[in-house]
């Protein structure tokens, strides 16, 4: 969504202000959407709704100016890198996913495609270009009094065990990437057993043929998501030749922050606060009003709302106090809800543990992860920043 920004924080009053269209906007800078939308996140650009039509956006025709002057003039490669770094223009190449008008495009094919019918297996095998999708191994016992521990357990065993990724070949790399997605599977589901992962979640979870649905469906919709940072540290990882496991026990660290894997729990629990209060819209309009952090809302990448969202919620149909929580958030902040909110959405819907959210995000992610860790390797380049210094 893109971010509205008060203009009194300029010192300059909107009606001094000349807004233009995105049409106009894109032409100035000649760039793509997403790369003015990236501006405006990053506070370069201002925006704000059309008042004829709420939900069209203008941009601030001098900061465009400004922006455009700049982008003539010659620029060091440092500032190129540094401005790249935040939601910029991708850093690296890949075949993989990437966001494009609002949409979510993996290996050629739409995210709304793949989830009508995918499994997360059939998503590994099109994410690795596998071939066929082999018999799970027996997996060892894995000790943790949580998924999510068992999860840190098993990767960093095999982190420390399993062969390092340089210079094996890409068949091997897919053996040992089945081997880690379908015992990472084990310990999230917490028991062997046969049949899709999506189904041993739902067993685990005692779901019935709608639940096993609909995890399957938001295993799909999260299995891969570009350049996140969790996979911008598995990528690090992978460049220099460490084992896939340890890649992935980088992915999992990084998926472990507030701001990402951890982020629906936090929509999860505001979700929870809006649903048991006697005034569900009052209660939204004071959040906001507070200046309550609203989690799992908006997403820098879909001006127009997160479309894994849209498409979970649509096939989830939640309950009427879930509805009018989404809806009365929507209200008041003027932006959609992105993944995370519907994650939670879909765990009171389904009445899932509260860390099911987290086991749902990194075994879906972790298909993902797998399949830039082998096209890092396939790239041969270690990906080495440089710094800007900026100390004494």
């Amino acid at each position: 969504m893109v971010v509205l920004v008060k203009i009194d924080q300029y010192n300059q009053p909107e009606a001094r202000m000349d807004w233009i269209s995105i049409d106009k906007a894109l032409t100035e800078l000649a760039v793509r959407k997403q790369t003015l939308y990236a501006y405006v996140s990053r506070g370069l650009v201002r925006a704000k709704a059309d008042e004829s039509d709420p939900r069209r956006s203008l941009y601030s025709a001098s900061d465009v100016g400004k922006l455009k002057g700049r982008r003539r003039g010659a620029r060091r490669r440092s500032e190129v890198a540094a401005g790249a770094i935040a939601w910029g223009e991708p850093v690296l190449e890949s075949a993989i996913s990437t966001v494009r008008d609002g949409q979510l495009i993996v290996r050629g094919r739409s995210i709304e495609q793949l989830a009508a019918k995918y499994t997360l297996e059939d998503m590994a095998r099109l994410l690795w270009n596998a071939d066929d999708i082999p018999a799970p191994n027996p997996s060892r016992r894995t000790p943790g009094a949580t998924p999510k521990a068992r999860a840190f357990t098993m990767l960093a065993r095999r982190a420390a065990e399993d062969a390092p990724s340089l210079g094996r070949n890409p068949k091997a790399l897919r053996a040992d990437a089945w081997s880690i997605l379908f015992e990472f599977a084990h310990v999230l589901c917490g028991e062997s057993g046969k049949g899709a992962m999506h189904d041993r979640l739902a067993r685990a979870w005692k779901l019935d043929a709608r639940g096993a649905h609909l995890i399957r469906r938001a295993l799909v919709l999260m299995a891969d998501h570009e350049l996140n940072p969790s996979t911008f540290a598995v990528r690090i990882a992978a460049s220099p030749g460490a084992p896939l496991a340890a890649c992935m026990l980088s992915g999992l660290s990084t998926l472990a922050g507030p701001l990402h894997g951890e982020a629906p729990a936090r929509a999860l629990a505001q979700l929870d606060q809006l649903t048991e209060a006697k005034n569900i819209a009052a209660e939204a309009k004071a959040m906001v009003a507070r200046g309550d952090q609203i989690a799992g809302w908006s997403h820098p990448l879909y001006p127009d709302g997160d479309i894994r969202a849209v498409n979970l919620l649509a096939a989830l149909k939640p309950k009427p106090a879930i509805a009018r929580a989404l809806r009365a958030l929507q209200q008041e902040t003027g932006d959609k809800p992105n993944c995370d909110a519907a994650l939670a959405a879909m765990t009171r819907e389904l009445g899932l543990p509260d860390d099911a959210p987290f086991s749902i995000f990194a075994l879906a992610r972790m298909a993902g992860w797998l399949a830039h860790a082998m096209e890092q390797r396939e790239a041969g380049r270690i990906i080495r920043p440089r710094a800007r210094y900026t100390g004494l």
